[in-house]
């Protein structure tokens, strides 16, 4: 199986040791992620975003493009086509001020295209994805939040942006997210707790 990552955190993905302030715990659920798919010799296709140099910004020549079912940007393009071959995708990415952090948001605005990741048989009617090979999204985020707080009181914004608003539109619905909450406040074992049985449960894909 061919697992598309995209990964986002300022740190990268180098950052999953536990070096007080040049520690992502993000990175420390990706390193999981890896080990899992591992097991099973899946192909696994890494998009580190800050890595890569992504920029999120989606100029006027580029929305220009992308109405024309084009893109201006290199990286954009690549992500496009390593998306289109995967059978997997995951994402795994911090929670700021609710939602996901900018490099995720500009990753939506500029690889998912029109033309290209999907189409819109008639204007009105529902959107049809390009992703041939696709047969799950796995979503990974950490928080500050408490989860019942997040989902009930702020009312899960980020999987109605990532889910709702983007591959269910597509019609595309086989979502899974594994939210991690407070990990700040719990102990280094509870947190290699988490860490393993993210491990198992990639494992097993």
């Amino acid at each position: 199986m061919r697992v598309a990552i995209i990964f986002d955190h300022p740190y990268g993905a180098g950052a999953s040791d536990n070096v007080p302030h040049a520690r992502s715990y993000s990175a420390a659920l990706l390193a999981a992620v890896l080990r899992g798919l591992n097991t099973q010799q899946h192909e696994i296709d890494l998009m580190d975003l800050h890595a890569d140099g992504f920029n999120p910004v989606t100029s006027a020549q580029e929305l220009s493009a992308w109405r024309q079912k084009t893109t201006l940007d290199p990286l954009a393009a690549d992500y496009q086509k390593r998306l289109i071959a995967a059978d997997h995708i995951i994402f795994i990415f911090p929670v700021w001020w609710e939602s996901m952090p900018a490099l995720t948001k500009g990753f939506l605005d500029k690889v998912f295209a029109k033309g290209v990741l999907y189409n819109e048989p008639k204007p009105g009617r529902p959107f049809v994805h390009c992703l041939p090979n696709l047969q799950g999204v796995s979503l990974l985020t950490v928080m500050s939040t408490p989860d019942k707080i997040y989902r009930w009181y702020f009312g899960n914004p980020v999987t109605k942006i990532l889910f709702r608003g983007t591959f269910r539109k597509m019609g595309f619905h086989k979502l899974r997210w594994y939210n991690y909450t407070g990990m700040e406040r719990r102990s280094p074992e509870q947190r290699s707790q988490f860490l393993a049985k993210t491990e198992q449960r990639f494992a097993r894909l």
